[in-house]
Order: structure tokens, then C-alpha cells, then sequence
């Protein structure tokens, strides 16, 4: 991620001075009899804003206090040893996976025994402190060169053209149209790449699928639309949610998001891609598609298309689960409080009451005979402003 154009959190060049001060305090605290203090941003819903006119969830005032006693100075003494490790990442330019990140510190504390009190028994627990790190400096773990396995986001398109700045200081072009069958797979550092479209693109839409998505593009609705065709694969990684910031920032598109009618869809895929999450609240900004609009599967998409339904099963705890939580969310959650959301909230509400789901590839039943009659109930959809 180039430091010059990020927007929020910290510019990695920032970084080691405010680890240098954050440490320089602490020891200084220990100098003088004081129990040092670190404060980290509250990552919770309780600290989460929604400000219609930003697009996304932002952290509020709340921090969280870790004080040094008997219970967490395993958890300070952590945060300072992992903290040197990403300091070093920096200094060479190295990039690790949290996983790797993991295995680092384990060969630290094999081969210096007075480190071994805060060796790692499990990667979880090392994945918290670099969590802990990015809350208390208030950056991206991208900007410690950690970066998670890229996943979901193959991107179809007979117009796109991607030029992406690599590490050296070179270009490498991408059009998307000379890939074949092979779709384009944007990185967790997408802010590394530019746009541009050889022909005006009417649509880009983000398939929950990644199934669906292919098959979409496989029979060929990039080559009869001036379109987009994303595939989110589920719960949306940072490079799918990075990759469409930059489609909505870069090329202007109208963007529409098409998956299933269920609230784990709605709450955890979809609103996580358009606002990010509250466990996020950092790296929101850079990190969701406030433009992106739910095309479907609506509610009314089962009565006018004569849509497969099914009553949620009291033995699908996922589901179980999701409903619980979208009743809280319609309580509590303030992406769904908005009133600009009302229609989304709506949708929620009726998942909630109904207990009812709806898959998108439902859309396939309507006519099996035609391969091509799912693209034309999105195009149709599109065109008849049937989104909310």
C-alpha cells in the first residue's frame, strides 16, 4: 500500500516513531515506579458510527485500558515482542502472513530461552497481538507488511484494464479481456493498482457466489453487457472489499451486490463489503463499498419470479444464529438504525419475522431451458431500479 495515497490510519513511515515513543513510555513509567498503561481503539459495536453521509462504520471515542498487574503482563510483554518483529518487517521490506508471523515468533523464543514465557501456544493468540498493536497505533496490520491469503474476488470483464505498480518501481498492464477463462485475482494491496476501461462499463456486480459468479460469465453476460463480474466468495477478505473500494473510487460505476435472501448474507457479507465491520473500524475507510446497492435476492424477487423459498431449519445453528443477531442488530446496530438504510432494516425485519431464506441461485428455476434467463433477471432488475 503506497504511503502515498493512504487515507486513514497511519502511513507506515509513521510507524516505528510512534512504536519508539510507545515503548520510550513505558519504560519510562517502569523507571519511576508507575504502572504503565496502554490504550487501545475499542473495535466493538458499542464504539461503531454510521454517518450516512461517509458510508461506513467509524470507531467512536472509547478506548480500551490495559494496566500492568499480575494478569496482563504476559499480554504487554507480548504486544513489545511481536511489535520488534513487525518493526524488522519494515526495516527490510519483508511481508508475512499472520501465519508465518506465527511461526517467527515461535523460532524466537526456540532460540533465546529468556524469551520463552511468551512463546505462543496457539497462532490465535499471536493474531490478537498484532490486532492489539494495529488498535493501540492505530494502523493497518498492511502497514506492518502482514497480510492475510488472498481469497475470492476473481474478477471477469471485457473492458477492464488494470496497471498495477510492483514492488521495484515497474508497471505490469492487465487486460482483463486477454485472460480467456481465467478471471483476474486483485491482492490484499490493491491501493497498488490503477483502472481504466477501454469502453464506457454500465454495471459491476459482486456475486456472493463465486460458483454463480463464473457461471454468469460463462454463458456469457461479459460479452453481451458492458459489465463487471465479481465473485465475493462468501464473508468478503480485505482484497475483495480493497478491489471494490477501488472500482467504486477508479471507474464510477453503478456496483450491485447479488446474493442470497438470508440474514447472514445481509449482515455479515453485504454490509461488511458496503461499511465495513465493527470489528474493523481502523481500516474501514479504505476497506468497503459505501455505493454498493442490494440487488437481491429481495424479498419480492419470490412472489414475482415464483422463487424457491425455504423455512430456516431449527437445526441450522448458523442461520439460528444470524436471525438472533439480526434482531439485535435492528436494536442496536447503527448501519441498520440509519434512516437512509430503512430499506435494508426492512428487509432484516422480515427475515426476522418470516424465518425464511431465499438462495440466488433460485433464479435458475425460473426458466431451467434458458442458461441465460438468471442475466436477464439482473439486467431487468438493474434497468427497473429493483434494488434497494
Amino acid at each position: 500500500m503506497s504511503t502515498s495515497t493512504r487515507k486513514g490510519g497511519k502511513l507506515q513511515s509513521e510507524i516505528p516513531g510512534l512504536s519508539k515513543a510507545l515503548c520510550l513510555k513505558l519504560l519510562n513509567d517502569l523507571e519511576k515506579g508507575k504502572r504503565p498503561v496502554l490504550h487501545a481503539t475499542k473495535c466493538s459495536l458499542d464504539n461503531s458510527i454510521y454517518n450516512h453521509k461517509v458510508g461506513y462504520l467509524t470507531p467512536g471515542g472509547k478506548k480500551v485500558a490495559t494496566e500492568l498487574n499480575v494478569s496482563s503482563v504476559k499480554k504487554m510483554s507480548r504486544a513489545v515482542f511481536m511489535l520488534e518483529i513487525l518493526l524488522r518487517n519494515i526495516e527490510s521490506g519483508a511481508v508475512n502472513t499472520k501465519r508465518e508471523l506465527y511461526y517467527m515468533s515461535k523460532g524466537e523464543t526456540k532460540n533465546t530461552p529468556m524469551l520463552k514465557p511468551l512463546d505462543f501456544t496457539e497462532q490465535g493468540e499471536s493474531d490478537e497481538t498484532i490486532d492489539f498493536l494495529c488498535e493501540i497505533l492505530e494502523c493497518y496490520r498492511e502497514e506492518f507488511n502482514c497480510y492475510a491469503n488472498d481469497r475470492g474476488g476473481q474478477t471477469y470483464s471485457q473492458h477492464l484494464v488494470v496497471t498495477e505498480t510492483l514492488p521495484d518501481g515497474d508497471t505490469a498492464v492487465v487486460d482483463l479481456s486477454k485472460l480467456g477463462t481465467s478471471p483476474f485475482q486483485p491482492k490484499n494491496r490493491p491501493q497498488n493498482l490503477k483502472l481504466s476501461a477501454k469502453k464506457k462499463i454500465d454495471f459491476c456486480l459482486i456475486v456472493e457466489s463465486e460458483g454463480t459468479a463464473n457461471t454468469l460469465v460463462a454463458n456469457g453476460i461479459t460479452k453481451r453487457h458492458n459489465c463487471i463480474v465479481m465473485g465475493a466468495q462468501g464473508v468478503p477478505s480485505n482484497a475483495v472489499r480493497g478491489w471494490a473500494k477501488l472500482i467504486q473510487d477508479q471507474l464510477d460505476v453503478p456496483m450491485y451486490f447479488f446474493g442470497d435472501l438470508d440474514a447472514y448474507t445481509l449482515q455479515n457479507i453485504y454490509r461488511t463489503l458496503k461499511a465495513g465491520s465493527a470489528a474493523s473500524l481502523i481500516r474501514n475507510q479504505d476497506y468497503s463499498a459505501p455505493d454498493v446497492k442490494f440487488l437481491g435476492v429481495l424479498p419480492e424477487d419470490i412472489k414475482r419470479y415464483d422463487l424457491f423459498d425455504y423455512p430456516v431449519k431449527e437445526n441450522d445453528m448458523q442461520e439460528v444464529r444470524a436471525l438472533k443477531k439480526a434482531d439485535d442488530a435492528l436494536k442496536n446496530d447503527p448501519f441498520f438504525q440509519d434512516k437512509r438504510n430503512k430499506g435494508l432494516a426492512d428487509i432484516l425485519r422480515w427475515l426476522y419475522k418470516n424465518k425464511r431464506r431465499c438462495e440466488q441461485q433460485a433464479f435458475f428455476s425460473v426458466n431451467p431451458k434458458d442458461p441465460t434467463m438468471p442475466e436477464k433477471i439482473i439486467v431487468d432488475k438493474i434497468k427497473r431500479g429493483e434494488f434497494v
